[in-house]
């Protein structure tokens, strides 16, 4: 079985080789690309004799799907999926798995690291130290005891949700189904109005789907307090950035801490979140710890040996 691994996992030759070596004990050929090569022409090149293909965070288009004949499974080394044409995955009988769960907390950890970025204003500070100031003129703000909203409450959102705990903040959230687990903790299930006038940080945690695209838009955020932030570690568009862009200069709300926006970095530099003021803005490193990665590979690399074995794991198709 030919397994063509598209873009690089991130991890060492040392540990691809060790977390592979189950594959290429059966006899499997891996062809790995680490060059950055992704357009889809390339892309068609190199999966048309593949049977398995590994990818992450590329977009792969029915076009290119089409161009692989012999294509009967994709593990995706990713939680989202919505970069892949599924419809023609269903039509073509492709199997699809995703790599679920393998950064749980390193997200909920760079959400946390966003929040008191913000209430704290470290960013700021840290330029203003260097060049002989003082933290005179910017507030320092504690998160004990401030209400943390939760927007999606799925893994990584329970795990945000248990170290506000910790942290001391009342937590409230929304979602479709209510987690008894964290209930019997402390948290409190409230509608998504109710959350977002509620809190004195917004965390979002939900997926992308035709649903939940720009589900804070210039309305919702119109609901949050004056005082309150924004922190996006999910997926770009559930915000609609131009509004919260005009939000953060009209100050509906005080700030924002984003790892991801509408689209993968480079940003362009007319990109209008850019412009405004009191954001703290990360190049989507929040899935990207060492640790993660290697849990990534793993998990990707294992969901080919169990569909292998007629035990598919992590199935999204």
């Amino acid at each position: 079985m030919k397994i063509v691994v598209l873009e690089s996992l991130g991890i060492s030759d040392d540990e691809f080789n060790k977390l592979s070596k189950p594959l290429a004990d059966n006899g499997h050929e891996l062809v790995v690309y680490n060059d950055g090569k992704l357009d889809d022409e390339t892309l068609k090149t190199r999966i048309k004799d593949a049977e398995v293909i590994v990818i992450a965070n590329t977009v792969l288009k029915g076009e290119v799907i089409d161009a692989a004949e012999k294509l009967k499974y994709i593990s995706v080394a990713f939680t989202g999926y919505n970069h892949i044409d599924l419809e023609k995955c269903k039509e073509k009988g492709i199997n699809v798995s995703n790599a679920a769960g393998y950064s749980t907390n390193s997200v909920a950890e760079i959400t946390f690291g966003l929040i008191i970025s913000l209430l704290r204003n470290i960013v700021p500070l840290e330029t203003i130290v260097r060049e002989g100031g003082t933290k005179d003129g910017y507030r320092q703000i504690d998160l004990k005891g401030k209400t943390l909203g939760v927007l999606g409450t799925g893994d990584i959102g329970s795990a945000v949700a248990d170290i506000g705990l910790a942290f001391g903040c009342k937590v409230i959230a929304y979602n479709r189904s209510e987690k008894p687990a964290l209930i019997s903790k402390g948290v409190e299930y409230k509608s998504l109005d109710e959350v977002l006038q509620s809190s004195d940080i917004v965390t979002l945690h939900t997926p992308l789907t035709d649903e939940t695209k720009h589900l804070i838009d210039k309305d919702k955020l119109a609901l949050m307090k004056p005082s309150a932030f924004l922190i996006n570690t999910a997926v770009g568009p559930i915000v609609d950035n131009d509004a919260l862009a005009a939000a953060l200069r009209n100050g509906t709300i005080a700030g924002a801490g984003l790892d991801r926006v509408d689209m993968e970095p480079p940003v362009p530099a007319d990109y209008p979140i850019l412009d405004a003021p009191n954001v703290v803005l990360l190049p989507h490193i929040g899935f990207a710890t060492e640790e993660a990665m290697v849990r990534r590979a793993e998990i990707t690399f294992n969901n080919i040996v169990k569909w292998e074995k007629g035990e598919q794991e992590n199935t999204v198709l």
